[in-house]
């Protein structure tokens, strides 16, 4: 039976440039999805070896119908992209990759599904986890119905952006005084009477994103990733990234910008005790975003960046 998965690869194309394939090697997606972006790569070169990763197991099912006509170059492994290095030294009979690729967005099919509750549709469930039931760890109800008030303000401070933070995280833990979070409709209730009537659909879907990171440890895993993704790419291996979130980007910027500098020590340090060489080099100065055409075909790309980095 065919899975149900729409998967429209973001910047599909600009992703192929910058990696650059064509030399052969073992690759590694670690945000797989349904499989977009790694049907690309291997079409583009026929001696790719690709090791794709997904928490998500119904994403693992539909890439691998997708990708069934390579069947013999892709190694689909179930896993959080946080383990990417860990899975690469033990699929890889070298333990590197020439090239590396996340997407750290919300895939269409998690978001058009209710029962995976990512949306503020009506009567969505409140859940959020990446990985599906099959996940385990807390929803997005358990964190509405048991984080104390001044964390709930951080998370919808720091992760949505959200200057009435501290208004919405009392009013929460006022709501469910009474009766605990279930669906998305309670946790609209909840920012209605908050910040009041006619919220924008922008800032339902960063109070969304929100708890969606808060959920997934999104930044966390993103910190962790980055750098032992960098130590398993080989010298000239690049490294891919598309955020969707200001906080993503910003860390991804941050850690290639460092990388890429010779000296990493504080301005005002005597000499230098850093590690004296770059890394590597940027591949991108300034974020790749999708052309007007790619918005309009696909609007959840809008807010998506790109940006690229190669080892030394």
């Amino acid at each position: 039976m065919k899975t149900e998965y729409s998967h429209e690869p973001v910047l599909g194309e600009e992703v192929v440039s910058l990696l650059a394939p064509g030399t052969g090697g073992t690759w590694i997606d670690a945000t797989l999805g349904g499989g977009g972006h790694a049907e690309l790569l291997l079409r583009a070169d026929p001696n790719l070896i690709l090791i794709g990763v997904d928490r998500d197991p119904e994403a693992i099912a539909a890439a691998s119908e997708r990708l069934n006509a390579y069947a013999d170059r892709v190694i689909l492994v179930e896993g959080n992209f946080r383990d990417a290095a860990n899975i690469v030294k033990s699929r890889s009979e070298e333990g590197m990759v020439r090239g590396a690729l996340l997407d750290l967005g919300v895939s269409s099919h998690q978001l058009d599904i209710q029962a995976r509750g990512f949306s503020f549709r009506r009567s969505t469930p409140l859940d959020m986890r990446m990985g599906g039931t099959a996940d385990g760890g807390r929803t997005a109800a358990d964190v509405l119905n048991t984080e104390s008030e001044d964390e709930l303000g951080r998370i919808f401070w720091e992760f949505g952006e959200e200057r009435r933070s501290r208004r919405l995280a009392r009013e929460v833990v006022k709501r469910r005084a009474t009766e605990p979070f279930r669906t998305a409709d309670d946790f609209m209730a909840a920012c209605t009477t908050a910040l009041g009537s006619g919220l924008s659909p922008g800032t339902k879907a960063r109070l969304f994103q929100a708890l969606r990171i808060a959920v997934n440890e999104e930044l966390d895993a993103l910190d962790e990733a980055l750098p032992e993704v960098r130590d398993v790419l080989e010298s000239g291996g690049r490294m891919a990234v598309i955020a969707y979130h200001s906080l993503e980007d910003r860390i991804v910027k941050t850690m290639f910008r460092d990388w890429s500098r010779e000296c990493v020590c504080p301005p005002h340090a005597p000499i230098c005790q850093c590690r004296g060489e770059a890394l590597g080099t940027l591949l991108t100065r300034k974020p790749v975003r999708p052309s007007e055409h790619e918005v309009s075909r696909n609007p959840r790309s809008r807010s998506a960046r790109l940006r690229g980095w190669k080892r030394s």
